[in-house]
């Protein structure tokens, strides 16, 4: 199967163009069938039966792995065996009838609105990394956008005189609105902070880091992971963590779900539903709530 794995891999990267990272997953995760099948005896893809998928199936299962990586690991199959019947290299798809296992949706880590308030005043905003920080992280918290979409931002994707950033996302783009607060704290960073990083360079990038290239995810993490220690916040923050609480921070405020959804960028409404079955309310002070909720509205 080694070669029909490289085959498959070559159209997925120049015909379907996928990104860096789906493609390492789909060879990994296709290698790794391969070898189970190869230690059943099959070796050929024309010889592989849905019997002997579920068997690898349960074979993760078995080694305790999550449903989720089952799932993935079940989408490469249905694409690599969809993509050899077309060919015409095999005469059955084995994988045609095989289901996903149910993957339980874990209630996302929701920070209370005065945790997100500790966290936002931690940066020194007296150096150009902590005005860089405090937008970064305001930005985040005013949009809720993914990390990706924020250290992946240009200069040409922010709107300040109207207030709004554009994200684009396969070939598709959201215009998302942040309010006074996350104005302020961009303002900062572009009038003492950006030039500093730069070092006299010029770079497209919105957020740099301090050698004036693009911010990573993995730096991102790092200093959010500091910040929330540095709040003394009990909670496992992830890059994550205020894309969820700003989500589940507007609809506690009764903001539209719809509206939410449309910013968040959520293809399936019910993304975005589990957010109202969190119950942040219970873990927010009335006052707080309503602070909190002014962070996202424009003009505010």
């Amino acid at each position: 199967m080694t070669s029909d794995i490289a085959l498959f891999m070559g159209y997925m990267r120049d015909v379907k163009r996928v990104t860096k990272n789906t493609e390492i997953s789909y060879r990994r995760d296709l290698t790794q069938l391969a070898s189970f099948l190869e230690k059943e005896g099959i070796t050929e893809a024309e010889k592989v039966t849905r019997t002997s998928l579920n068997s690898f199936l349960l074979f993760m299962e078995k080694e305790g792995k999550a449903a989720s990586t089952i799932s993935r690991e079940l989408a490469a199959m249905k694409a690599f065996f969809g993509y050899l019947l077309r060919e015409g290299r095999i005469h059955k798809d084995p994988s045609e009838l095989i289901r996903a296992p149910r993957i339980e949706k874990r209630v996302p880590v929701i920070l209370s609105v005065n945790e997100v308030n500790a966290l936002l005043a931690q940066p020194y905003t007296g150096n150009a990394k902590g005005l860089r920080d405090k937008a970064m992280l305001e930005l985040l918290y005013a949009t809720g956008i993914r990390v990706s979409e924020l250290t992946g931002l240009k200069m040409s994707d922010l709107n300040m005189q109207v207030g709004y950033i554009t994200c684009r996302e396969g070939g598709k783009e959201r215009m998302i609105p942040f309010g006074k607060t996350a104005k302020q704290a961009l303002t900062r960073y572009l009038d003492r902070g950006r030039t500093p990083l730069l070092k006299g360079e010029d770079s497209e990038w919105l957020f740099t880091n301090c050698s004036g290239k693009a911010m990573s995810r993995q730096g991102f993490w790092k200093l959010l992971k500091h910040y929330g220690e540095l709040a003394g916040i009990q909670a496992d923050i992830t890059p994550y963590t205020l894309r969820h609480s700003f989500a589940s921070h507007l609809l506690g405020s009764g903001a539209d779900i719809h509206a939410v959804q449309t910013m968040l960028g959520h293809s399936d409404m019910s993304t975005t539903q589990i957010y109202t079955d969190c119950s942040v309310s219970c873990r927010l002070e009335p006052a707080a709530q309503s602070q909190g909720a002014g962070r996202h509205r424009r003009g505010h």
